[in-house]
């Protein structure tokens, strides 16, 4: 068995979890608690129900899966000797089910259920794959589609992206289609008030500044050409054979203290993934010890994704950690994360338009 980042395993007593990332221990899987059926959790946030399938499931949000499990099944916890600390997460013997988004999309296509949020995303999907060299193959759902408790009503779409050249080739698509007014494809952060709040809680990120970075990020849009308006969403996810299990080779990871920098993007090709991983190089810092040398800016933060390019300069504020491999290298990157500080982290660049 194998799996990648926005792969999801399923318990025997059907919690639903994602895996995050690429790097994990031999037959476990780091993971999020995304879902518990209402038999076993109940949520008073308006936004958690789920009840478009034969069973009601409720969406954990923050750290609520986290408490979630330690209280109620802490099994599904695996103490991880890098991080010298207990980290959510699911061994091999424990999955009942996992459910893959590439193969899930496929059988959507496959299978004759129409209705109309169905026919919008197949609608959505053949126009890109109309005008780009991309496969059905290169896509992925995710969400409430992934697990079929979808309300037609409500659901949006959640797609994934597998590849870096797959991710590049459908911003350049979508690029294009936003610039067009008949395509019925529009870039959700266009508008002049943002769909969403989750950059208040972010202490160093302005709406300003929080519109402008995920209005140039390409993957977050609306379809109009529906029975209403749905919101969409690529997530890039890496190919099977762009994957590197870096975990089996790590000794330690040690957090030093909180710090921030000025930093210069050297390479952002890894910044469309989770975590998302930017080569860097320190030009100013504070709370940084001077004889360190950062290399990399490595953010497990939604929010952080696709935020700088290459040759940009940025403002860092993060975790310094020293990383320790077993062949006895070491070096030091700034993490964003969650955990203590979480609001306080910010990465962005220096000047925007």
């Amino acid at each position: 068995m194998k799996a990648r980042d926005r792969d999801a395993p399923v318990s025997r007593e059907g919690i639903i979890f994602r895996v995050i990332g690429y790097d994990h221990p031999s037959g476990a899987y780091f993971c999020d608690v995304e879902y518990a059926p209402d038999t076993l959790y109940k949520s008073k946030d308006k936004r958690a129900l789920r009840n478009g399938g034969k069973t009601m499931y409720y969406k954990f949000y923050f750290d609520e899966g986290l408490k979630f499990v330690k209280e109620n099944f802490p099994h599904y916890t695996i103490y991880s000797k890098v991080f010298k600390r207990r980290v959510v997460g699911i061994s091999e013997s424990q999955i009942a089910e996992l459910r893959r988004p590439d193969k899930k999309l496929l059988q959507i296509f496959e299978e004759d259920e129409e209705n109309k949020l169905i026919n919008a995303l197949k609608k959505v999907l053949e126009k890109i794959l109309e005008i780009s060299s991309l496969r059905l193959t290169d896509f992925g759902v995710f969400g409430s589609l992934l697990h079929d408790f979808y309300n037609v009503n409500y659901s949006d779409l959640d797609f994934i992206i597998y590849g870096v050249r797959q991710t590049e080739e459908l911003r350049e698509v979508l690029r294009e289609l936003y610039r067009d007014p008949n395509s019925g494809f529009k870039n959700e952060y266009e508008a002049p008030n943002p769909p969403d709040s989750r950059y208040k809680r972010f202490r160093h990120l302005s709406l300003k500044e929080y519109m402008w970075h995920q209005r140039r990020k390409m993957i977050y849009s609306t379809y109009s050409k529906a029975w209403r308006i749905l919101k969409m969403e690529f997530e890039p996810v890496k190919r099977w054979d762009e994957i590197s299990n870096e975990y089996p080779n790590l000794a330690n990871v040690q957090k030093i203290g909180f710090v921030e920098a000025i930093i210069e993007v050297v390479d952002s090709s890894q910044s469309y993934f989770m975590p998302s991983v930017y080569k860097v190089e320190v030009l100013k810092s504070h709370g940084m010890p001077s004889p360190i040398e950062v290399d990399k800016v490595v953010s497990y933060v939604e929010e952080f994704r696709l935020q700088l390019e290459e040759g940009e300069r940025g403002y860092v504020r993060g975790w310094l950690e020293k990383i320790t491999t077993k062949s006895g290298e070491e070096r030091y990157q700034i993490t964003l994360t969650y955990g203590p500080k979480y609001f306080d982290q910010v990465l962005k660049i220096l000047k925007h338009v």
